[in-house]
C-alpha cells in the first residue's frame, strides 16, 4: 500500500487516548497508527498472561523481545520492562514474570495492560526517525544515528514536515556518519529507499495530525533488506498553539511598498528641541532630502523645522503612508487609534517600554488596535528605518545615504548601528536598513517578501534572535532565494527546547539544531557571526555565479596555498584535479622550482607577468570554474601592482565572456589593505591578512547558487 494512509484509523486511536485523559500512547496503540501510515514495524502481539506470551512467541521465527505495556509507564527500559533475546518458551515465561514484577515495583499504581511480544530484529545499523513540534517551525522530522547513544552522539538532522521522497533521501546524507549507511569495512549498504520511506511516512503522520506532539522511532534497524522500527513512541500535545494572524502575499506587498516607498510621512511627537527623538527624526527626514510630504504632529507647536505642525494626525490634509511615533509608550495606544481612524496603513513605533520591559499587555493592546484598523506596525523598540533609494531616513540615529543593492535588517538597535558603521567604513551601498525590535507585527517574512521583489535589492542580510512564524519565513525565503541571496545571523545558540522533551527526538531538537537545518532547507546562508553576515552581504553581489565546482588556487606563497586549499575543503568546495595538459600549460609560466598541480605555486619572487599569465590561463580555460588567488608582498611585485594587473585581467576576460568568481587573499605590509580595497571595488573579492575569509565568501556564493537551482 505504498503511499496509502488510513487517517480514519489514526483518528479513532487518538480519540480513544484522549477519552482516557492520556497523552502517551501504549505500544499496541502506536502500532495501530504505524500500520495505518505504512510505517514498517516487526511482527508483534499483546499478551495478557504467560501462556499467551508463549503462544505469540512461538508464532515468530527466531528470538523475541518482551516489553511492558502500560499507559502510565512511558520509559519502559527505566522500569525494567524490556527483555530481549528470548529464544524458547522457558525464557519467555521467566521474562514475562520478571518484567511484570519490575513494572509493579517501579510504579505500584500503574495500570498494566499486558506484555508486548515482538519479533526480535536481526543485527543492523541502528538509527532514529522521529518528529517533534517546534515552537518556531511547527512539525519537523528528524533522522540520525539511533540506539542507546543517540543523545550522546547527537548526530541528527531536521527538516520541515512533511518532506518529499527526495528530501527524505537527502537527510540520509546530512548526518556526520552518513558514510556508515553506505557500507564500510566490507559491510553492505543499508536499504536507503526503505529508510527514506520511514522518514517520509513519519513526517506525513506528524503533519497530518497537529495534536501529535512527538513521534519517536528508536531504534530503527536498517539492513540491506529493509528498515523496521523496533520501538514506536507517540505523544500527544497538551493543546493547540495560538494561531497567528497571516497576510496574503498581495497584502504584504501593498503594505510594504507604502512603508518603503512612501509619498508622505507624519512624525507623531515631532519637536524643535535638540536632543529629543522627535527632533532627530524630523532633521533626518528633512536633511536627508526626502522628496515627499513631511508632516510634524505636536499639539503644542505651530511650526517645526520650518514646517506646519498639526495638533493631531486627523488634521493632516490628504493621505499619509507612514506615521513615525516618537512619543512615550504610554501615549502610543491613543495616538495609534487616531492613526487607524485616519486610514494610515503603516505605523513605525520607535518608543521602548513595551514587551521588552515586561509590558506585554501594553504591547498586546497596540497590536489589537492596529489589527482593528488595518495598520501594519513596525516595532516597537526600534531605531527606525532607512530606505535609501527614496532618500528616506526615518530614524534618530546617524543618516546613511550610499545607495546600493544590500538590504539589512536587525532585531537589535545595537546591531543596527554596527551595520551602519560597517556600511560606512566599507562604502557598502544599501537599499534599506530596517530595525525590527519587538516584532509586534511586521517581521522578517514581510520584509523578505518585499525585498524579494524590490528592483533595488540584490542581497538581503538579516540579524534575528527569533522568528515569530518560522513557516512563513521559510515560505518567503524559498521564494526569494530563487532570485537573490538571503543571509541570516541567528543569535542565541541554545538548546532550551530540549528541557521538557518526552522522547529521544524531542531531547535532540534544541533550538539551534532545528534552526540550522531548517534555514539550510530554505536555501538561506547562515552566517556564523556578525562580521561574516556583513561581509557576505557586501561580497555576494560582487561575485558572479559559478558555473561548476572545479576551483583552482594560484598562489605566490606555498604556505598560503596550503591554508587556502584547507579553506576550500572546509567550506564544502572542491579543489580541481588538474588534467595533464592544463598542468603542462601552467608549468610554461612557472619557474622550475615552482609547482603546478593544485594549488599552483608560482613562488614569491616572480614578476607581475607571471601573475598575469597564470591568472589569465585560469580565467580562459573553461574547465576551471572559480579562482582563489594568494598574493605575497614582494618588491618585485608590489601590492598595488598586483591589484591593478589582477583587476585588469579579470575585467578583460569578463568582457570576452569568461566570467568566473575570483577571490583573493593578500599577505604583506599595510599596503595590502589599499590593494584589497582596490580589487573589491573592481569585482575581485579580496581581503588582507586572512586566508579564511575570501574562501568563506566563495563558499557562501556556492551555497546560494545550489539553493537557487543554478548549480547542480
Amino acid at each position: 500500500m505504498d503511499g496509502a494512509k488510513d487517517t480514519a484509523a489514526v483518528r479513532d486511536v487518538l480519540a480513544e487516548v484522549r477519552a482516557q485523559g492520556r497523552t502517551a500512547l501504549t505500544a499496541p496503540e502506536a502500532k495501530r497508527i504505524a500500520d495505518a501510515y505504512g510505517i514498517a514495524v516487526p511482527g508483534e502481539g499483546l499478551a495478557g498472561d504467560v501462556e499467551e506470551a508463549v503462544a505469540l512467541a512461538d508464532g515468530f521465527d527466531g528470538p523475541v523481545v518482551l516489553k511492558i505495556v502500560s499507559p502510565d509507564i512511558v520509559h519502559k527500559t527505566d522500569a525494567g520492562g524490556v527483555e530481549v533475546g528470548l529464544a524458547d518458551a522457558a525464557a519467555v515465561r521467566a521474562a514475562f514474570t520478571r518484567i511484570v514484577a519490575n513494572a509493579r515495583a517501579y510504579d505500584p499504581a500503574a495500570r498494566i495492560d499486558g506484555v508486548q511480544v515482538q519479533q526480535q530484529l536481526p543485527a543492523g545499523r541502528e538509527v532514529i526517525v522521529g518528529a517533534v513540534t517546534d515552537p518556531t517551525f511547527g512539525k519537523v522530522v528528524a533522522f540520525g544515528l539511533g540506539g542507546v547513544l543517540v543523545e550522546v552522539l547527537k548526530d541528527v538532522t531536521f527538516r520541515l514536515a512533511p518532506v518529499t521522497g527526495d528530501e527524505a533521501a537527502g537527510m540520509l546524507d546530512s548526518i556526520r556518519a552518513a558514510e556508515v549507511l553506505r557500507g564500510v569495512r566490507g559491510e553492505q549498504a543499508v536499504d536507503r529507499r526503505a529508510l527514506a520511506d520511514q522518514i517520509r511516512r513519519v513526517s506525513e503522520l506528524a503533519a497530518d495530525f497537529p495534536e501529535i506532539a512527538e513521534v519517536d522511532l528508536n531504534p530503527v534497524i536498517a539492513t540491506p533488506d529493509g528498515a523496521l522500527a523496533a520501538d514506536v513512541r507517540i505523544l500527544l500535545g497538551e493543546g493547540e498553539p495560538e494561531a497567528r494572524r497571516r497576510f496574503s502575499r498581495e497584502e504584504i506587498l501593498t503594505a510594504m511598498n507604502r512603508l518603503m516607498k512612501p509619498r508622505s510621512v507624519a512624525v507623531i511627537g515631532a519637536s524643535n528641541e535638540t536632543g529629543k527623538i522627535g527632533n532627530s527624526v524630523m532633521r533626518n527626514l528633512v536633511d536627508g532630502g526626502f522628496p515627499g510630504d513631511i508632516h510634524p504632529v505636536n499639539p503644542k507647536a505651530d511650526d517645526i523645522l520650518g514646517r506646519k505642525a498639526y495638533k493631531s494626525i486627523a488634521d493632516v490634509p490628504g493621505e499619509v503612508d507612514v506615521a513615525v511615533f516618537a512619543i512615550p509608550a504610554a501615549y502610543v495606544p491613543a495616538a495609534l487609534e487616531e492613526v487607524g481612524r485616519k486610514g494610515v496603513p503603516n505605523a513605525v513605533l520607535i518608543p521602548s517600554g513595551f514587551a521588552e520591559t515586561g509590558e506585554h499587555e501594553l504591547q498586546r493592546r497596540i497590536v489589537d488596535i492596529a489589527a482593528e484598523h488595518g495598520v501594519r506596525v513596525l516595532g516597537p523598540n526600534i531605531y527606525g528605518y532607512y530606505s535609501t533609494w527614496q532618500d528616506l531616513c526615518a530614524t534618530f540615529c546617524t543618516p546613511y545615504d550610499v545607495k546600493g543593492g544590500v538590504a539589512l535588517t536587525s532585531q537589535s538597535g545595537g546591531i543596527g548601528m554596527a551595520i551602519l558603521g560597517f556600511a560606512r567604513t566599507t562604502k557598502t551601498g544599501v537599499s534599506a536598513i530596517v530595525g525590527l525590535g519587538n516584532k509586534s507585527d511586521v517581521d522578517e517574512d514581510d520584509l523578505l517578501t518585499y525585498f524579494g521583489e524590490d528592483e533595488n535589492t540584490t542581497c538581503i542580510a538579516m540579524h534575528l534572535e527569533d522568528l515569530k512564524d518560522g513557516r512563513a519565513f521559510v515560505d518567503a525565503a524559498r521564494a526569494t532565494v530563487r532570485k537573490k541571496p538571503v543571509v541570516v545571523l541567528k543569535a542565541g545558540r541554545t538548546s532550551a527546547g530540549a528541557k521538557a522533551a518526552g522522547s529521544h527526538t524531542g531531547a535532540l531538537a534544541g533550538d539551534d539544531a532545528v534552526y540550522d537545518d531548517v534555514l539550510r532547507q530554505a536555501g538561506v546562508i547562515r552566517a556564523p557571526g556578525l562580521n561574516d553576515m556583513l561581509e557576505y552581504a557586501r561580497a555576494l553581489p560582487v561575485l558572479p555565479t559559478p558555473q561548476g565546482d572545479d576551483i583552482v588556487v594560484i598562489t605566490g606563497a606555498g604556505g598560503s596555498g596550503v591554508l587556502l586549499s584547507d579553506a576550500v575543503v572546509d567550506n564544502g568546495l572542491r579543489l580541481m584535479e588538474i588534467p595533464a595538459d592544463l598542468d603542462e600549460a601552467f608549468m610554461r609560466f612557472i619557474p622550475p622550482f615552482g609547482a603546478a598541480g593544485n594549488p599552483i605555486d608560482i613562488t614569491g619572487g616572480e614578476p607581475p607577468a607571471t601573475y598575469e599569465a597564470t591568472i589569465r590561463l585560469g580565467l580562459t580555460d573553461p574547465r576551471i570554474h572559480a579562482l582563489v588567488l594568494g598574493y605575497w608582498h614582494t618588491i618585485v611585485t608590489p601590492p598595488m601592482v598586483f591589484a591593478e594587473l589582477a583587476a585588469r585581467v579579470v575585467a578583460e576576460e569578463r568582457a570576452k565572456g569568461n566570467v568566473k568568481p575570483v577571490v583573493a587573499s593578500l599577505a604583506g605590509d599595510t599596503e595590502v589593505e589599499e590593494a584589497s580595497a582596490y580589487l573589491f571595488e573592481r569585482g575581485v573579492v579580496a581581503y588582507p591578512y586572512t586566508t579564511e575569509k575570501p574562501v568563506a565568501v566563495l563558499g557562501a556564493k556556492y551555497r546560494w547558487a545550489r539553493a537557487a537551482g543554478l548549480l547542480a
